[in-house]
């Protein structure tokens, strides 16, 4: 409650300093409902329910963040009911959900009274309806961000903080190939998928960090060396082709794919393409995305997280990262599963939203930060 007095009492001394006629706008008021839009379908707001896709666990723990205060060490939600700074007042799953402001939240009652959440909505629906005034906070897909911002939308653009990647499936004759390994990785363009793909909204990687948070990006190699891998897919010579498995309901991967098609073509290689059913399994596939979200802007909290996804994948099982790990300790920690090729970064995505006209206080999460609805507040749209 201190930090929601404090901020009243700030805007209110602006609010006494400046003309009249600028008082409505400036001062905030509790009330109205945010209406928010999402492509992701959410199933289950129970916090220890898989989720079906990484879209979906994504938005998942958004809404479950606004729900559950508390957390388990490893990060994940302790499922404590009540303890957020909304609670349920519907729930239709896969559809839409309603919150209801938390009227004992410990930080004090958010501003706005409830939360409209509408699921599975397309980006040009989601940007639509921010144009005609129908939503009020609207995730946008990065390579729609251009596009959007010149149209006039008012955008919210985070740090990169999303990492997609390939890897190679254990127990798959390709991914025991050393030579296929690094021929694949060495294949992908990756500075086209962002110019082209992601119409500069991201940033090309080679590491499992990005620059901003890591400052050592830059000493992994992200550029695409087409001779040597001509040199390696001449070499394994007959290998069998590659199947690169992507969710079928996601049009980013299925497009990335694509363009590794081509690019492994053009090396001498040969890639097909196998869409799976979102949450099915992808038998046959040598090769899958996967999509993850830093949990914090410090590079060793983050690399420790990926590092429990990713290193087993790539045969490093042991805890690379002891509490104070120096940057060197990180950077050889990270290197060790990039080095096998078995785990293949791409990109970097940022989060971008499309904000209407009377949302006001919007702050731009940084990683492990979810959804700022407690601090926003509903102002007139003129």
């Amino acid at each position: 409650m201190l930090r929601r007095l404090a901020a009243i009492s700030l805007c209110l001394a602006i609010v006494l300093a400046a003309p009249e006629r600028g008082e409505s706008t400036r001062r905030p008021k509790y009330g109205g409902t945010l209406r928010v839009e999402i492509g992701a379908i959410v199933n289950s707001l129970d916090p220890s329910a898989p989720a079906a896709s990484a879209e979906e666990a994504f938005a998942k723990d958004e809404i479950d963040a606004l729900l559950y205060e508390r957390r388990n060490p490893d990060g994940t939600f302790a499922g404590v009911a009540g303890s957020g700074s909304f609670r349920i007042a519907e729930w239709e799953p896969g559809k839409r959900a309603v919150l209801q402001a938390n009227e004992d939240f410990r930080e004090g009652r958010p501003f706005v009274d409830s939360i409209e959440i509408l699921m599975g909505r397309g980006a040009r629906d989601r940007l639509l309806d921010l144009d005609l005034d129908r939503a009020d906070v609207v995730e946008v897909p990065p390579e729609e961000a251009r596009r959007a911002s010149e149209r006039g939308a008012r955008l919210s653009v985070s740090p990169p903080d999303e990492l997609i990647a390939l890897v190679f499936v254990p127990g798959r004759p390709v991914a025991e190939d050393a030579q296929a390994r690094e021929a694949l990785s060495r294949s992908i363009d990756r500075g086209a998928i962002v110019s082209f793909i992601l119409q500069k909204e991201g940033e090309a990687a080679g590491g499992l960090l990005p620059q901003w948070s890591s400052g050592t990006a830059f000493l992994f190699s992200t550029a695409v060396d087409t001779s040597t891998a001509k040199n390696l897919w001449a070499q394994i010579g007959g290998s069998p082709k590659i199947v690169l498995g992507y969710d079928a309901s996601d049009l980013l991967e299925q497009t990335i794919a694509e363009r590794i098609v081509v690019n492994v073509r053009e090396a001498g290689g040969a890639v097909t393409l196998s869409a799976a059913k979102q949450g099915a399994a992808s038998d046959g596939v040598d090769i899958r995305f996967e999509r993850l979200r830093m949990p914090s802007p410090r590079p060793r909290e983050t690399l420790a997280r990926f590092a429990a996804v990713l290193g087993p994948l790539a045969g490093t099982n042991a805890d690379p990262l002891p509490a104070g790990a120096m940057p060197q300790q990180i950077y050889d920690a990270e290197r060790a599963i990039v080095s096998t090729n078995r785990v293949v970064p791409l990109v970097w995505l940022p989060r971008v939203y499309g904000l209407s006209a009377r949302v006001r206080d919007w702050k731009t999460p940084s990683p492990g930060e979810g959804w700022p609805f407690a601090d926003v507040w509903l102002g007139d749209t003129q």
